[in-house]
């Protein structure tokens, strides 16, 4: 689901009566529907979104595009969300579908993806079910990204406890290479390597853990319109079960759940594609299932 975000004069502040202390009492919209909820003082869009899903996940097509608008009061009706607008007082905001359906769905072409390589690093070889499967997946999918010119960025979480990205994988020539700690890799560094990269409407997502770092950047990527392909041979989790679920999850939000192959494969897209003989060596022998197949 993408949302846009035009820049109109933001509202003044103020509080609302009625909330637990700390949150504000906002009117959430969609369609027929009109259901209150508290929303932490000062949150912005990412909160705003993720408050829609939860409250009216069942009902919104994830194949669509939406804009989320704000009641103005100056104005007598709704105006597309303020740019940067942060929730100061009571307010009332809808979800509104956009009439044009995402018939790109699913397509990866090399000019408009980026891959992003979460966290891959050396304590977490332990702990990891099938780290070493994953590992080889990631580089093969590095190897490609180096081939077709693929922008690569990486991050490492807490490298001074957790270590730097395991040696197995070939960091040459990578866009970034980022510390954090958090969560998500949707940082302000990431999100400004981004702008540098013209046309970018896809990101190829793998590395740790799946239902952490994966999913959480997942959706945050999701929130700001990018569609997110996560290649399940390439992530995982200390636990099969958080793994699996992470994964059926994020695939019922729409985000496209995917192979290492299909990815290379796809966006290579015809065998008379120049670089096709070198995405075929890569995959001449098949990627490991890790654990995979027995849960399928």
């Amino acid at each position: 689901m993408a949302a846009a975000e035009p820049a109109v004069p933001a509202l003044p502040s103020g509080g609302g009566a009625g909330a637990p202390s700390g949150t504000v009492p906002v009117l959430f919209c969609f369609s027929v529907f009109a259901r209150p909820a508290a929303v932490p003082h000062g949150a912005g869009y990412e909160l705003l979104i993720q408050k829609f899903l939860s409250l009216y996940g069942d009902q919104i097509d994830m194949h669509r595009k939406f804009v989320v608008q704000l009641f103005a009061e100056e104005w007598g009706q709704y105006v597309d969300l303020p740019k940067g607008f942060a929730v100061s007082e009571r307010c009332k905001v809808r979800l509104v579908p956009l009439q044009i359906q995402l018939t790109t769905l699913g397509n990866l072409t090399p000019s408009s993806t980026v891959f992003f390589c979460c966290d891959m690093q050396e304590r977490f070889r332990p702990a990891i079910k099938y780290f070493g499967d994953i590992i080889s997946v990631g580089q093969r999918l590095l190897q490609g990204a180096r081939i077709l010119g693929i922008p690569v960025i990486v991050t490492e979480q807490y490298p001074k406890g957790l270590g730097s990205t395991v040696q197995e994988i070939d960091l040459t020539g990578v866009k970034l290479v980022l510390p954090k700690t958090k969560f998500s890799m949707v940082l302000p560094e990431v999100e400004a390597a981004l702008a540098e990269i013209p046309g970018v409407r896809s990101v190829v997502l793998f590395g740790v853990e799946t239902h952490v770092c994966i999913q959480q950047t997942a959706l945050e990527l999701v929130g700001r319109g990018i569609e997110v392909h996560i290649v399940a041979d390439a992530t995982s989790s200390r636990s099969m079960m958080d793994r699996m679920f992470a994964l059926e999850r994020l695939a019922r939000t729409g985000i496209i759940v995917t192979t290492s192959e299909a990815v290379l494969l796809q966006l290579v897209a015809d065998k008379d594609h120049p670089k096709f003989k070198e995405i075929q060596n890569l995959i001449k022998a098949s990627a490991p299932e890790s654990g995979l197949l027995s849960k399928v």
